[in-house]
């Protein structure tokens, strides 16, 4: 390799670029990038409310196709850093692990597509056969409304057109080769919420308590939504909390709520899942129970990119490297994807996820060359 993963994904460790926070990470992929001959874009997006985002543009070539490596610099915050063996932003490798917060999820990634692409164009004469692009942002572990929403916007009101992706989140479970992401649930959150009437505890004649019927309600709301798709496990409704703001005992509460999150699959759509529930509840209010669902806004829908021409030619690069055949999976919480998506095929491939968000978050030095291996194959076979 003309690049090293390791030192790249080392000194991208180092700087703490805890979300949204950029500290330098940017600006270290632009230096890489502009003297490969990329055309370097940077630009921060921000509305009111949120926190300003910087985010990264690159393009090598003009010509199709254009294959797109995505990612973002922005991680998570370490926690008790007190609690961690080596620092979480020292980037060190000790014995045959590169130690820090983000060097799974998902500076490691980066650090591997970046070495894959540089060392392409050195044994290409510097040019694609196409076009290779990257799109990293600073908000997916926030929010996400500054950053690759925003940055694919702006990427299509000047005319960048994308054939594929790669997106280099941690797919893998055990070993690097065995999972690649074709898909992700969406994500849905709402609050059911049971109104009641207040009363003294000695006299509840003349109150109407409402967490028995809250009991009532989560109970219709908890049987099974569907029994999974082709592509998809079954969908799951999980109640996260119950409030009722109560600290009197002699006291029945005139309210009471209770938080959910669905994760659903593609038999579903927003709208119809919410209409499905409103219908469960009708029926087991049956009249005599005061509700409302109190839906939170969601850019997090259902997707799957299905087997075809892009999917097989990442499944034997894999194999060539590993030996290994991914199995194609839908499990797991949303990721920048969703946004991607809308613009082109998408899969999510990256290293093992076992320690993301963890303290003494680390890779194996072994799996950053195995996957920068298996991008600089993905790369030859496209443009072949």
């Amino acid at each position: 390799m003309t690049a090293d993963p390791v030192a790249i994904a080392r000194d991208l460790v180092r700087c703490r670029s805890v979300t949204p926070e950029d500290a330098g990470a940017l600006g270290l992929l632009q230096g890489l990038l502009a003297q490969a001959g990329f055309d370097v874009h940077r630009m921060t997006f921000a509305e009111p409310g949120t926190a300003p985002v910087e985010n990264l543009y690159a393009r090598i070539g003009a010509a199709k196709p254009n294959l797109v490596f995505a990612g973002h610099t922005d991680v998570v915050p370490p926690g008790n850093e007190a609690a961690w063996t080596h620092s979480p932003f020292a980037g060190e490798v000790a014995g045959d692990k590169l130690y820090g917060r983000g060097a799974v999820d998902m500076k490691g990634g980066i650090a591997c597509f970046v070495a894959a692409a540089l060392d392409y164009l050195d044994a290409n004469g510097g040019k694609p056969e196409g076009s290779i692009s990257l799109l990293i942002t600073g908000d997916e572990e926030s929010v996400a409304v500054n950053g690759t929403i925003k940055l694919l916007q702006w990427a299509a009101a000047r005319g960048e057109k994308f054939d594929h992706c790669i997106l280099g989140e941690p797919s893998n479970v055990e070993t690097v080769g065995d999972t690649i992401k074709a898909g992700r649930r969406g994500s849905l959150n709402g609050t059911l919420i049971v109104t009641g009437r207040q009363g003294h505890v000695a006299y509840p004649d003349r109150a109407d308590n409402p967490i028995r019927s809250l009991v009532t309600l989560i109970a219709a709301l908890q049987t099974p939504l569907d029994e999974g798709s082709a592509h998809f496990s079954p969908s799951n409704l999980e109640f996260t909390s119950v409030d009722v703001g109560n600290t009197t005992v002699n006291l029945i509460p005139g309210e009471a709520r209770a938080r959910f999150n669905i994760r659903y699959n593609d038999r579903h759509s927003q709208p119809a899942l919410k209409a499905l529930l409103e219908r469960r509840a009708q029926t087991a209010a049956a009249g005599r129970i005061h509700y409302a669902f109190d839906w939170q806004p969601s850019n997090a829908d259902v997707f799957i990119t299905k087997p075809g021409p892009f999917t097989d030619l990442a499944v034997a690069a894999i194999t060539e490297v590993t030996g290994r055949t991914p199995r194609l999976s839908t499990s797991g919480g949303t990721s920048d994807a969703r946004f991607i998506k809308d613009y082109c095929p998408v899969l999510e491939f990256g290293l093992v996820g076992q320690t993301m968000h963890a303290i003494d978050e680390c890779t194996p030095i072994k799996d950053l060359v195995t996957l920068t291996a298996i991008y600089r194959r993905i790369i030859e076979r496209y443009f072949a």
